[in-house]
């Protein structure tokens, strides 16, 4: 059969002509394109600010750095994400907290959060995983309790609604990447999201070197970084935009096919359930293996859909069990949830241009791999 790829972006020739229409202009960067498709994203959230960047890793960074997190600091987040999750807070040589995750969002747990706060702790960084929000009523009175700062990594999850308020409004700043596998594309790029005027302009600032808005050419008032994002990524960004409720709702017509496709199989494999009080919008499409399997087994049924074509992945590997964490004395027991889980979900196809036959054959090879698991994994 023909290869079905994890992830693919759709692309639509007006796309195409959003970015070949500024590749006639003379201006490829720094143009009219960056501030119209951060208004775009701003509208579309429901924020006063917007700040473009060129990745959702440097988007967390500028968040960091702007809330004046750095040395000494602790900042407590989840070891089941994206490992940049945790690594922009390593940038600024603040020190990072993991707490477990609730099992069934995989957000962190706000339960366990309180246990971990010490004099030290700064601030609570969590992730809106896979398109799930995580229990933000509970971490912003743990936040309040504390006097903490709290920053929404939501680069999962644009266009995830709970009660009117989108994805990365729930906390000081929230912030989108643009990966071609993630709701919507700018290439490469990202963005900040806030309601707080002091982060934007930090934001804008240091995206650009530390030049100042009002700055003369080459002057550099703060220590900056090269994070600007190019008129071509954000021509197809807002090109983009115009189709995300498009997008979500054909993900979420797939995500109807992938239950029913599996739902005879239910005792061996799990799939992703629809969260109370929250309109998804999904990111990726994570099934967990039932608890008598193993990591070796998961890692037998990916290899079984790698060779008959299907693209799948691990999702996520344990961020405290990566080298950069486990040198600094993290190691196997700690968050037994995140362990548990990380052993055994796995990725399978999913982008709007998958069709029903298409998911049909992903299950049909699924579900004879889950039948032949113990010659597989032996």
């Amino acid at each position: 059969m023909a290869s079905i790829p994890l992830s693919q972006p759709d692309i639509s020739e007006e796309d195409i002509e959003a970015v070949t229409a500024v590749l006639r202009t003379p201006r490829l960067s720094l143009g009219p394109k960056l501030p119209e498709f951060e208004d775009a994203i701003a509208s579309f959230v429901g924020a006063k600010h917007a700040v473009a960047v060129n990745s959702g890793t440097s988007a967390l960074h500028l968040c960091i750095r702007a809330l004046g997190i750095g040395e000494g600091d602790e900042v407590i987040t989840t070891p089941f994400s994206f490992i940049a999750s945790a690594n922009c807070i390593l940038y600024e040589r603040a020190t990072v907290k993991f707490v477990d995750i609730d099992p069934e969002t995989y957000c962190i747990d706000p339960a366990l959060i309180e246990a971990a706060i010490t004099p030290k702790t700064k601030a609570i960084l969590a992730v809106d995983i896979f398109g799930y929000l995580a229990d933000w009523k509970a971490l912003k009175e743990i936040a309040d309790k504390h006097n903490l700062l709290l920053i929404e990594d939501s680069c999962e999850a644009l266009g995830s609604v709970r009660s009117g308020t989108h994805a990365g409004m729930f906390a000081d700043c929230g912030m989108f990447a643009f990966y071609p596998n993630k709701q919507m594309t700018t290439g490469e790029g990202g963005v900040i999201v806030t309601n707080r005027e002091d982060i934007a302009a930090q934001a804008r600032s240091e995206r650009n070197q530390g030049r100042a808005l009002d700055s003369k050419w080459l002057e550099h008032r703060t220590l900056g970084f090269n994070y600007r994002i190019s008129d071509i990524n954000c021509a197809l960004g807002t090109s983009q935009l115009k189709r995300l409720p498009e997008f979500i709702e054909k993900k979420k017509q797939i995500v109807e096919w992938y239950a029913q496709e599996l739902a005879d199989v239910a005792d061996k494999i799990s799939v992703p359930q629809e969260q109370e009080g929250v309109d998804i919008s999904w990111f990726v499409y994570v099934v967990r293996l039932a608890d008598h399997f193993t990591a070796k087994d998961r890692d037998a049924l990916i290899a079984h859909l790698e060779s008959e074509n299907i693209g799948c992945n691990a999702y996520f590997p344990a961020i405290h069990l990566q080298p950069v964490y486990t040198a600094q004395g993290y190691g196997e027991g700690d968050f037994p949830v995140t362990e548990h889980t990380a052993d055994r979900t796995l990725a399978l196809p999913f982008f709007t241009k998958l069709s029903r036959e298409e998911v049909a054959s992903v299950c049909s090879i699924i579900k004879d791999g889950l039948n032949r698991l113990p010659q597989l994994s032996s």
